[in-house]
């Protein structure tokens, strides 16, 4: 990892940890970049942007829960879904090659940045 002030760092999480809580997602495809920019390789940066968004999402998650912006009839079975979908994504991103890895990233992002000009 290339060296890189706290406070760099500190702002840049801060940054992605904000789209993630007002956007209700987003912070860990803007987190892979910008780790690899710091240096990670790219499977380190998919798994890192994953466990520091996982705990902004629980946070910003309860918020929602708590100010009532949750039906938890919606709730209750699509969080069960991602996380046996986050479980086998982890798993199959220790077997996939690198290269499978940064094509499937680049099809999410450019498949995201398709269904946001479409109406």
């Amino acid at each position: 990892m290339k060296k890189g002030s706290i406070r760099a760092y500190l702002f840049g999480g801060a940054c992605i940890g904000a789209v993630n809580g007002l956007l209700g997602g987003g912070g860990g495809m803007l987190a892979v970049p910008v780790l690899q920019r710091a240096g990670l390789q790219e499977k380190n940066a998919h798994a890192t942007a994953i466990a520091v968004i996982a705990p902004a999402s629980f946070l910003s998650g309860a918020v929602y829960l708590v100010e009532g912006l949750v039906p938890m009839g919606v709730f209750l079975p699509v969080a069960l879904g991602v996380l046996l979908g986050g479980a086998l994504g982890a798993k199959l991103l220790g077997k996939l090659s690198l290269k499978a890895v940064s094509l499937l990233f680049e099809l999410v992002m450019f498949a995201a940045g398709v269904r946001l000009l479409l109406p």
